[in-house]
This record gives structure tokens, sequence and C-alpha cells, in this order.
């Protein structure tokens, strides 16, 4: 079935694709004119409010995590009914099919309902329901590889069994079993620096976070055994990304020296010129999962993949990130770097700097250094690489490969994004048109007209992500490389990885 522009926003009013199940027959399908990713957009639907409900959308660790176990199983549940392609984490033979998509979709959905109890058991009852809103029977626990559901039960089993105890903790039980904390660190990483004292001004210092009415707490470092997951890609991290020698330019006695003052510097010039398209632009790429997450549907829905192209290339792109993620949490914890608000503060303390004033203050030239906060909050982890550009590199390099060498786009066409446009989606897709005020961060101010965003191709995509880091005044420009670099190898490698499951012969 084709997927176009046309028919998929006439179609989506409400909800994404929850309703174009139809559940009278043996077999249900996606109605006539409904993208044949019903399936993947139904899981999609129900989980990302409530993984939001636990996480925030720049928590890449765990949304990604999470991401790509879903998209495992997806992938595992569809194999069996490919000519040639081995799961990752099962391999169930050749099933012969009657019902193509449809069998497809079944096994996506009870796939999704194994790894989804597993992750986020408290929303057990919402999972059930996913699937009794389809006519289909949560209960229904048949590891029958001659039916879907049996397929389905079993590729999810599987993904559960092999990534439920890979380094992230996920249980809770690995430091203590009674004192139960899932994805607490038991690595024994401790900052050098407190919130409320730089002692070393090359390392990270926690910021100090409110949620208003008088609360206050510290950041801590979020999964630091990240980087000792098991990935998928490869066997373990080996990528080094450069010493940051400016962020460690500071004499033993304490002394910050011109690189180190230069790269503050230059954060803060930066912020002084920021333009309306360059805030939102921060504020899009800061949420993985509209500025990722969409950018991959809407070239699915562009270049019309079937469904099992879709899985793939989904799976693909999340394996890319999350295995990036790995090396580069690897990176941050051995580099442990301080991030350009301690720098600042500590170069500046009480006199006056020339900076953003905070939201709906413009540019200010009285405030003191250690007044100075960036346009986004800092994430709540070491400064370098930067994982953001990390992750939208090795997104866009494994999409580009997947169009060119899967699907068989030329190399121009495959690093084309300039159809990703307002209209290509659904209203509710509709991320790149910000109307006036429309700003997170700045709401009512920014921006002071309607804007919309847009790229030519998936490079640029990929280098604005990057560079928003540093206008979002979160990271040092250094780091944007060392992450870049990071994400293209493992970003390729990833894609080769996944095409010899793809052919065959993993």
């Amino acid at each position: 079935m084709d997927m176009n522009r046309t028919s998929l926003s006439s179609i989506v009013t409400t909800g994404l694709f929850t309703a174009f199940f139809s559940t009278s027959s043996q077999a249900f399908e996606c109605p006539a004119g409904a993208p044949n990713i019903c399936a993947p957009a139904t899981v999609i639907d129900n989980t990302v409010p409530r993984l939001l409900s636990t996480v925030s959308p720049g928590d890449a660790p765990i949304i990604l995590r999470t991401t790509t176990m879903i998209t495992a199983a997806w992938f595992d549940a569809i194999a069996p009914y490919s000519e040639s392609t081995v799961g990752v984490h099962s391999n169930l033979g050749r099933i012969e099919s009657n019902y193509g998509d449809s069998d497809r979709n079944i096994a996506i959905m009870y796939a999704s309902h194994k790894v989804l109890n597993s992750l986020m058991p408290q929303y057990a009852a919402d999972w059930d329901q996913m699937l009794l809103s389809l006519g289909l029977d949560p209960y229904n626990q048949s590891t029958d590889l001659n039916t879907p559901v049996g397929v389905g039960n079993t590729a999810g089993n599987a993904v559960v069994t092999t990534r439920v105890q890979d380094g992230m903790n996920q249980l809770g039980t690995d430091c203590n079993i009674y004192k139960v904390r899932p994805y607490s660190d038991c690595s024994g990483y401790k900052p050098t620096n407190k919130a409320e004292k730089l002692v070393n001004p090359r390392k990270w210092q926690p910021d100090t976070l409110t949620s208003g009415g008088g609360i206050f707490f510290s950041q801590q470092f979020v999964t630091p055994q990240y980087g000792q997951t098991t990935p998928f890609s490869y066997d373990q991290p080996t990528l080094m990304a450069p010493i940051p020698i400016k962020s460690y330019a500071v004499t033993p006695g304490g002394t910050p020296l011109q690189k180190y003052r230069n790269q503050a510097n230059e954060v803060l010039h930066a912020q002084l010129e920021l333009t309306d398209e360059q805030k939102l632009l921060a504020e899009f790429y800061d949420n993985k999962i509209i500025s990722l997450g969409f950018s991959t549907l809407a070239a699915s829905i562009y270049h019309q993949l079937t469904l099992e192209q879709f899985v793939q290339l989904d799976f693909l792109v999340n394996v890319a990130a999350f295995d990036t993620g790995i090396s580069i949490w690897d990176n941050k914890r051995h580099y442990d770097a301080v991030r350009p608000f301690s720098a600042i503060a500590y170069i500046y303390g009480s006199q006056p700097i020339s900076a953003w004033g905070g939201p709906g203050k413009g540019n200010v030239n009285d405030m003191p250094g250690s007044d100075w906060r960036p346009y986004l909050q800092s994430a709540n982890h070491p400064e370098y690489p930067s994982a953001s550009a990390s992750f939208c590199r090795a997104h866009a390099t494994s999409t580009k490969r997947y169009l060119r060498e899967i699907v068989g786009l030329n190399k121009k066409r495959s690093n084309d994004l300039s159809f990703w446009t307002p209209d290509l989606l659904p209203p509710e897709f509709n991320v790149l048109q910000k109307p006036a005020g429309s700003s997170v961060v700045e709401p009512g101010v920014t921006p002071t007209a309607e804007l919309t965003l847009g790229w030519k191709t998936w490079d640029d995509f990929s280098d604005d992500c990057g560079i928003s880091r540093l206008w979002a005044g979160v990271h040092f420009y250094d780091s944007i490389p060392a992450g870049q670099d990071i994400g293209q190898s493992i970003g390729s490698d990833a894609f080769d990885w996944l095409e010899t499951h793809i052919n065959g012969n993993p």
C-alpha cells in the first residue's frame, strides 16, 4: 500500500493512527488510504506520553534505550516474514503468510506489548488496553510460530531476555536487591565539584535546579553506567575524542588561561547574537523525539517506504544513536569536563558582563558573570563531547546510507530533506511551523513573527543540530565536532551491522 501526504493528512484527525485497524476479519489491516505503518504508529501514540511522564524529552539515555528496544522488537517480529532478514535477538526462520502486512502488524503489536511491560510495568493496564482497543487479546501468551501472535510474543520475549540486564540496571537490583532503584548507577561515579562550590574549574559541576515553590535540588550525572552498557552494533566502546585542551586550560593554582577564557567568551558572544530562528532550532533539537523521531517519520512517508522498510529504518536510526550514546557517555565520564555556566561564573564572578539577560530580557551589559544562564538548561551530565551533536550525525549518516543502499535512491536524493515541510505530516506532527510567541523558553516573546524551520539536506539537519548546542549555551564549540566524529563513525558502522541482518548473514 502506498503512503502519500494527501491520504495521510486527510485520514488522521485525532491521535496518531489508532483508528486504522479493522478488527472484524481474521486478520486486521490498515484500511484503504491509511499508511501501512499503522501498528508502529499506534505503539508510538501510546508510548510517548507515558515515557515523557517519567523522563524529559532531553533525557537521551532512557529515551533512546526505550525506543531502541521497542524498534528491536518490531524488527525481530517481522523478520520471519521477509525473504532473508534474520532477527537480532531471535532467529525464527522463514514463515509463510497469506496476510502480508496484516500479520506483520499483529506481530509488531504483541512484540511491543512484551517490551513495554518490561520497560514500564507501571502502565501494564494501558498496554493491555492498547491491544484491546484494536480487538487483540492482551492475555494471549501463545508462542505458536504459525501465528503472528506467537511470532510477536516470541520476538518480544527474546528482546526482553537479552536487554533486561544489559548494564543499564533497568530492574534497579544491580546495586542492592533490597533498595531497588531502576537505572541507578552502581559504578561509583562521584562528581569532583558540588553544586554549591566549584573546586576544580576543569571538571563538571552539577547545576542547582528548582521546580518552583522554594524547592531546590542538585543535578546528578544521569546513568553514568550508560558508557558500560552492551551495544548492539559493536562489542565495546573504543572511540575516544581528543582531549578537551581548552576546558583543561587552567593553571594548577586555578588561574584560567586564555584558551579557557576564549571558549567561554565564544559562548557569550553566540548568545548575544542569537536570532529567533537559532533560539527555536535550539529548542527543537533539545527534544529528541520530535527532531530525530519525526524526521524519520517524514522520510518514511515521503519516500513511500513499505512497512518492512520503515521498521528497518526506524530500528537502524535508534541503534545508531543508542550505540553512539554509549561511546559518548564513556568519553563524558572519562573527561568529566566543565559546562559553560560553571566556567563563565568562575572566570567573571561578580564582574559585569555583556550577555543575553534571560527569558524576555534581551541583551544586557550589567549582569554579574555568576548570574549568567544559558538559553537552555544545561543537561545533567558532563559537557564533552556533545551528545546531541553525535546523535544527529549518527541519525543522518545511517539514514542516508539506508535510503541509498537499501531503498535504492541516488546520492543526491538520499541526502534530500527539503521535502519535510509543515504540510507533509498531519497537523499534530507540525513541529516546523512556529507561530509568533510559541517559544518554550520565551513564550509570548519569541519569535516576533511566524517562522518556519526547514533544511535542504540531512547534512544541513545534522550541522544545525550540532551548532545549536553552542547557540543554546550548553556546550563549548570544540565539543560539537568531537561528538559528530563519533556519531559519523558509529552511524555508518550501525548500518553495516544491520545490513548483515537484512541480508541474512549476521
